[in-house]
């Protein structure tokens, strides 16, 4: 007997194989015709509520919403919208204007759906581990809301990830899936890393975790992956290799090595013949990823940002569902 998948109330993070699995087929289904669903979301409104900048999240989600029959309306909350507070029982004589639960409530009230990107501080770990900012909205708008990228995690871009794997493997053995750290300038988020590694395991792949010694991720997100701190060994053999950059987890918000020897270049696939490369995007090209990797034939990127549309479509076309 099949599982019954429970409907979602929100979409912020991994829920379960089977509803992973179905969002996949679903998104697989809009991307062989995106038109299929056209008259679900007629009348509704979605919300993309940025406090932080994109580029494939925004218009991705944007399309996707078009795609439904739904009116998407974007505000950037940093550079069109009021300062707000955040803080319980504060007295707002300083510099923010309107409480999160005015806001919230306001925004909830004008749209069916909400979907929001509040990146981390990376100066206060426990509010950030708390996902303070984007729990402000699920708390006080009571509507679905839809994660953009939180603090800790980045659900629609591993959705897509994954979309993009189940397009690229046919074998019915699992594939070998290597999560490897990039050097970058700057202090950057765990929540990409984090919702890969928490989305390959998910989705029950095999996966190993390759970075320098101190830029462990959280053990809540990597339970039952193999961390390997010697890149050329955790390469062996991948059939798909995911860069990202994150700072140091422990060490919070911390650069602690700019090695450029662990960026990708043609040379670390001597015993990974076949792999396929893949990164979210934005990347920084011959400092994260070179540009013979990334133009080349191993790379999955446009294919993984073209996926973001229908990653998007299959997640709001799922919480219409419940509406």
């Amino acid at each position: 007997m099949a599982n019954i998948i429970q409907p979602l109330q929100h979409f912020t993070k991994f829920e379960s194989f089977e509803l992973g699995n179905q969002l996949i087929e679903q998104a697989l289904a809009y991307k062989a015709n995106p038109a299929l669903d056209k008259a679900k979301g007629e009348g509704k409104r979605i919300g993309c509520i940025f406090l932080n900048p994109s580029l494939r999240t925004r218009v991705s989600t944007q399309l996707a919403a078009i795609n439904l029959g739904m009116e998407p309306i974007v505000l950037n909350m940093d550079k069109e919208g009021w300062a707000l507070e955040m803080q319980e029982g504060a007295v707002m004589n300083r510099g923010t204007v309107e409480h999160i639960k005015d806001a919230a409530a306001v925004l909830g009230s004008y749209f069916d759906i909400l979907a929001i990107r509040a990146f981390p501080s990376l100066t206060n770990k426990e509010e950030d581990m708390s996902d303070f900012t984007f729990s402000q909205f699920v708390k006080y708008s009571g509507v679905p809301v839809v994660s953009l990228e939180s603090a800790t995690r980045h659900p629609l871009q591993s959705l897509a990830d994954q979309i993009t794997i189940r397009e690229n493997w046919s074998k019915k053995t699992k594939p070998k899936v290597v999560l490897t750290w990039g050097p970058h300038i700057k202090a950057i988020p765990h929540a990409v890393a984090n919702s890969f590694a928490e989305w390959t395991l998910g989705m029950d792949h095999d996966l190993t975790i390759t970075h320098p010694v101190g830029y462990e991720l959280d053990e809540a997100f990597t339970k039952g992956a193999t961390i390997e701190y010697n890149q050329s060994k955790a390469l062996e053999d991948a059939d798909f290799v995911y860069v990202k950059n994150w700072s140091s987890f422990n060490d919070y918000g911390k650069i602690l090595s700019t090695d450029a020897s662990w960026m990708l270049t043609e040379n670390h696939f001597e015993n990974a013949k076949n792999a396929k490369v893949m990164h979210c995007l934005p990347v920084r090209r011959n400092l994260e990823l070179s540009d013979e990797i990334l133009d080349g034939p191993r790379s999955l990127v446009q294919q993984q940002a073209k996926n973001r549309i229908f990653a998007a479509q299959a997640v709001i076309s799922h919480l219409l569902g419940n509406k």
